[in-house]
């Protein structure tokens, strides 16, 4: 018997197989399966993957090793996109295989700019607990 599709079920497969290719994809960055120069210099972290509802779009979250020549590598991996989908595509079982669009992952420089803002004396004053 077939369960009925749920938006529950749907995102918590969304959630999977962004998982999946998430883990496809890093596993290939990390063998150095790909023969690009500035691909092979840097350590790359796949830090999320967000699918479409259909499965036929992923767009991969990337962050270089300490955030450094970032834009060159995501030239790199644009550059690549074709190898990675067919990569991704023969390690993940899916009916069409997803399309690959790389973005740089700016959450940690705005968690590191939260960070930076609550440290700041003025706003430190203002946490201070039992002054009032």
């Amino acid at each position: 018997m077939k369960h009925a599709e749920t938006p529950e079920n749907r995102s918590v497969r969304l959630l999977k197989v962004g998982e999946q290719v998430r883990h496809a994809l890093s596993g290939i960055l990390q063998r150095g399966d790909v023969h690009d120069e500035t691909l092979a210099k840097h350590l790359v972290s796949v830090t999320e993957v967000r699918m479409s509802p259909d499965l036929r779009h992923a767009t991969v979250f990337v962050k270089p090793l300490l955030g450094k020549d970032e834009e060159a590598v995501l030239k790199a991996l644009r550059t690549n996109t074709a190898y990675l989908q067919r990569e991704v595509a023969s390690r993940v079982n899916l009916k069409y295989a997803a399309k690959l669009k790389f973005l740089a992952d700016e959450s940690f420089d705005e968690g590191s700019h939260i960070d930076k803002l609550l440290r700041d004396p003025k706003v430190a004053r203002d946490l201070e607990p039992g002054e009032r």
